[in-house]
């Protein structure tokens, strides 16, 4: 069987943040014993990631490593109609993509202890973010 919901995660300033428990706040009930999950993102400005859930200070570091492994305002960039800040959303976006699977044992998602599920909002203005969840059963 599959199940699929859209939804929007609620708008975030720039940086990488938790967002493990606003997923499942959308997902449907009960969720099956065995499965998985898959999220996709429909942006191109934003990404999904599974990181360390428990020190801030990783969602801090990851979000200074990819200001500057792609930096604002370079000359060779033709796409800046958008602002400063949206080609290298778009690049960063590439970098670490747009969708997760995730097992579903025992009627919960299986993330490791300190894993959790990331939203890496690219944009200074990145506004609500529609996901697509599909569940297979």
């Amino acid at each position: 069987m599959i199940k699929q919901v859209s939804f929007h995660l609620t708008a975030k300033r720039r940086g990488c943040h938790l967002v493990t428990s606003e997923v499942l706040s959308h997902l449907p009930r009960p969720l099956p014993q065995a499965g998985l999950l898959h999220l996709f993102v429909q942006h191109t400005s934003c990404a999904l990631s599974i990181n360390e859930n428990a020190d801030p200070d990783v969602r801090t570091d990851l979000s200074q490593i990819m200001n500057h492994l792609v930096k604002e305002n370079e000359p060779y960039y033709n796409h800046t109609m958008e602002g400063l800040d949206d080609m290298p959303a778009h690049a960063k976006c590439s970098l670490f993509g747009v969708s997760l699977t995730i097992p579903i044992t025992n009627g919960r998602l299986n993330l490791g202890t300190w894993q959790g599920i990331y939203l890496c909002e690219f944009r200074d203005y990145g506004g609500e973010r529609r996901i697509v969840a599909t569940i297979y059963e």
